[in-house]
Parts: C-alpha cells; structure tokens; sequence
C-alpha cells in the first residue's frame, strides 16, 4: 500500500517540476533576468537559485519513484518528506515577510502535498 503513496508523491513532485518551470519560468525566472535595477550579483544569484529548485523538483520525482519501485529501500522518502515539509514552511515565512497571502505561491501547496502524500506512505509501511 505505501507504494501507492509514494507514486502519488512523485506525480506530485512531476507536476511541483512543471508548474515550477513551465509556468513560473515565463512569471518569475524571465522578468527577474529583465529587471536592470537588481545589482548584477544578486540577479545571477537568484537565478542561480532558481534552478536550484529547477533541480530539486526534478529529482525529487525520480527520488519518490525508486522507493516506489524498492519499498524496502525508503531511506530518500525519510530525507525528502521532512526537505518538502521545510520548502513548504520557508514558502509560508517567505511569503508573511512580504505581506502575501502563503497560498499565492505554489510551493506552498506543492510542496506540503508531496509532503503529506510522502508521509502517509512512510506510514503506511
């Protein structure tokens, strides 16, 4: 049964992948590459962080898969359910900073899905 879970988590974390680059690239990652104001470091740094999550959202669907495919090897899904659990937090702290509403942001719900769906299958078990 948690293998279940855990192909839902990484569906979850394909969809977390594409919303991230299909939709945020055009919204976020190209006006932020237009913006001249931004001093050259940190425009670079930022997207340079950008892909980052470009990265992480990618793997982390490959992560869920494997220990879907190998559910008595589940030591990624005890690493990356608290990891998905902290980028949802940090998405809600970071969005209160700045006076917007948590849930207009997608990784705030993206993530504590992946996370939740990947909890429910460690337990499961």
């Amino acid at each position: 049964m948690s293998t279940y879970f855990f192909w839902v988590a990484a569906l979850l974390s394909a969809v977390t992948f594409c919303v991230h680059t299909f939709i945020g690239g055009p919204r976020v990652a190209g006006p932020l590459l237009a913006e001249s104001k931004l001093p050259k470091a940190s425009k670079w740094l930022n997207y340079y962080c950008w892909h980052i999550t470009t990265i992480f959202t990618f793997s982390m669907g490959f992560g869920f898969a494997f220990v879907a495919m190998h559910p008595d090897r589940p030591d990624l899904v005890f690493f990356l359910s608290p990891l998905t659990a902290a980028m949802s937090i940090l998405s809600v702290l970071v969005a209160l900073r700045a006076k917007i509403n948590p849930f207009r942001f997608p990784s705030t719900s993206l993530f504590a899905l992946v996370s939740l769906v990947s909890f429910l299958g460690l337990l499961a078990r």
